[in-house]
């Protein structure tokens, strides 16, 4: 074989290689490197770190079937439907506020609370209500009797509720009155029981 055509041949095989080396690259995604003394070889890259998803922060919960009282914040319960847990959210985000009478039915968000006012506000929380209701309307919201969640107690001049085993109230507190949890329950003799359906 004449140098001529080995020269060519060489010329082949290295256009060959090359056009491997560049369909290999391709279709792996690897990045060819140059390590010491001129061999080429494949370096693959190195490998991204496994994915894992951090878990979801949670809420503390409290035992089955009734809510804990913590520092004067409700902990709902581990096995509540999430409209409940809801429920116990929104009123913690005003369990400090003050009395205020009609607090709460202007706005939801409001500087001050009334009783029904700050029963509405838990219970819009659950998206359970639309808007505020006065203790009176109570009355006749929602389906008789209690509930196995969440029991709204009114009558014309008053409205509270037990959720997950606390009273909501705004009466009864030792430092004050304003939208409260309280472990200890309120006579319901001269109010309507009521709840939202299926809670």
């Amino acid at each position: 074989m004449t140098i001529a055509k080995r020269a060519a041949l060489l010329a082949a095989i290295c256009t060959f290689l090359a056009a491997l080396a560049v369909a290999t690259v391709c279709a792996t995604g690897r990045a060819w490197a140059q390590p010491y003394g001129g061999i080429s070889a494949v370096s693959p890259e190195p490998s991204p770190p496994p994915t894992t998803t951090p878990p979801a922060p949670t809420q503390p919960t409290g035992p089955i079937g009734t809510a804990a009282l913590v520092r004067g914040r409700a902990i709902p319960p581990v096995d509540a439907p999430g409209a409940v847990k809801r429920v116990v959210a929104a009123a913690n985000r005003i369990r400090t506020k003050p009395y205020v009478w009609g607090g709460g039915h202007g706005r939801w968000w409001d500087g001050g609370y009334d009783c029904s006012g700050a029963v509405s506000f838990a219970l819009h929380g659950g998206e359970l209500i639309d808007s505020p209701l006065p203790s009176g309307p109570m009355e006749s919201w929602g389906s008789p009797g209690p509930g196995r969640w969440i029991t709204v107690y009114a009558n014309a001049g008053h409205a509270f509720a037990v959720i997950a085993g606390l009273r909501w109230d705004t009466s009864g507190d030792s430092s004050g009155t304003g939208p409260r949890w309280h472990p200890d329950m309120a006579s319901s003799a001269g109010f309507v029981a009521r709840h939202p359906p299926g809670y």
